[in-house]
């Protein structure tokens, strides 16, 4: 019986093929449209998720400058009828290492959820150019587990980070930072702190994060270098870096240090929760268009058969006269809109593909903000089968309800009118 159902689907679709070709190109467009946003704007969004990560630790442990909550005169008049208001408290001038910092980094690279470990220094500088002072940040690492974390050696445009090694007055500089001082490879700039301390360093390289923020400010040397330059001793660290074998896990992870250790322990999340809202944001703008698109072809292909089946009612009659059951009737109308789908779903993911294959070829140009040479698409298969999905039962439905109403007239009553 199924055979037959199929047959008689077949040339009731080839009888109309005007109105097939359109409930078909209704869900082509769908799906088709589905493909493309969403791995448009996914592929948008890892790319700038991938640009933030290389950029970022998954978790960084800091000790953060905080203002004292109360002052010498609160505590002296505490028992004084009178109340004694201070406002505008400046915290203590307190040292911002960490103590016991390669201690704590020890101890985190036992940790077997921890991929890398960089204890490092940070310093605000400024790059002397003529009588011009760029300001920048100057971080003092050891460049090869900085290597673990961010993956360095990739990003390097010219020389190399064994380099950095050969000297006590090395710098691996970031390209943009380089350029806007005119700077190459064997040349010498002097760098000055806030207190007025001058250094001159040699430029051994440079890099490109494809972050400007990060490759217009930011150089690296060695810890020994930033610690003589702020007059430390060899243990002073102000920030350790860890990047984890899973970054989805450091939430949970910095809770678990943050009850360990009596510093600021911030994760990638955290650190970037506003641009992560929006992402968040554009895929549910995304999906929301794309879904719509796909239950407005649906209602097409409602139209479509609805008028089907009106045009059918005496083929219906006649069909039921002979013996066949509403469940049959309901087949056949029900193989009409799967079929549609299947086309439509078939041509659509093959257009939304294509499309995706030529807006990935475009040129992009970030202007140094983003490395990337054209725009990002995101091939992943799932939301090719979410589409398949999605608009098979976009159609299913769309056929169910008219083939519904068809399985139940009553032949008598249409062959009497």
């Amino acid at each position: 019986m199924f055979r037959l159902s199929f047959q008689i689907a077949k040339t009731q679709m080839l009888e109309r093929p005007k109105q097939t070709l359109i409930a078909t190109l209704g869900v082509t467009f769908g799906i088709g449209m589905f493909v493309f946003m969403v791995s448009f704007m996914t592929g948008v969004n890892v790319l700038l998720e991938e640009t933030m990560l290389a950029a970022t630790p998954h978790i960084r442990i800091y000790n953060e400058a905080i203002a004292a909550k109360t002052s010498v005169l609160d505590e002296y008049k505490a028992g004084e009828a009178f109340v004694n208001v201070v406002h505008n408290i400046k915290p203590k001038e307190e040292k911002q290492n960490i103590k016991n910092a390669f201690q704590m980094v020890d101890y985190l690279r036992a940790d077997e959820r921890v991929l890398g470990v960089s204890p490092q220094l940070t310093s605000q500088v400024f790059y002397n150019f003529g009588p011009i002072q760029i300001n920048g940040t100057l971080v003092g690492v050891d460049i090869f587990e900085e290597d673990k974390l961010f993956d360095l050696e990739s990003k390097i445009q010219t020389g190399r980070l064994e380099n950095l090694l050969t000297s006590s007055n090395a710098i691996i500089m970031g390209a943009d930072l380089a350029e806007r001082l005119n700077m190459q490879v064997n040349d010498k700039v002097t760098v000055s702190t806030p207190d007025g301390t001058l250094k001159l360093l040699k430029v051994v390289g440079t890099f490109r994060f494809g972050v400007g923020a990060i490759d217009d400010s930011k150089s690296y040397t060695s810890i020994a270098t930033v610690q003589k330059i702020l007059k430390e001793d060899t243990r002073y660290i102000t920030d350790i870096n860890v990047k984890l074998k899973d970054y989805y896990q450091a939430g949970q992870i910095a809770r678990e240090y943050d009850r360990k250790f009596d510093y600021t322990i911030e994760d990638w999340e955290a650190a970037n929760a506003s641009t992560l809202s929006t992402f968040l944001l554009r895929d549910i703008i995304t999906y929301a268009v794309s879904i719509t698109l796909l239950v407005v072809a649906g209602f097409g292909i409602y139209n479509i058969m609805n008028m089907t089946i009106y045009e059918k009612m005496k083929d219906i009659a006649i069909l039921k006269a002979m013996g066949f059951a509403g469940r049959d009737v309901l087949s056949i109308f029900l193989i009409q809109a799967i079929s549609i789908g299947l086309m439509g779903a078939a041509s659509g993911l093959l257009i939304g593909f294509l499309l995706s294959l030529w807006i990935d070829g475009i040129p992009f140009e970030t202007g140094g903000v983003l490395s990337v040479d054209t725009f990002p698409v995101n091939y992943d298969i799932k939301y090719y089968l979410i589409g398949l999905v999605f608009g098979l039962l976009t159609t299913g439905l769309a056929g169910y309800f008219p083939a519904r109403k068809a399985a139940k007239i009553d032949p008598v009553e249409i062959i009497r009118s």
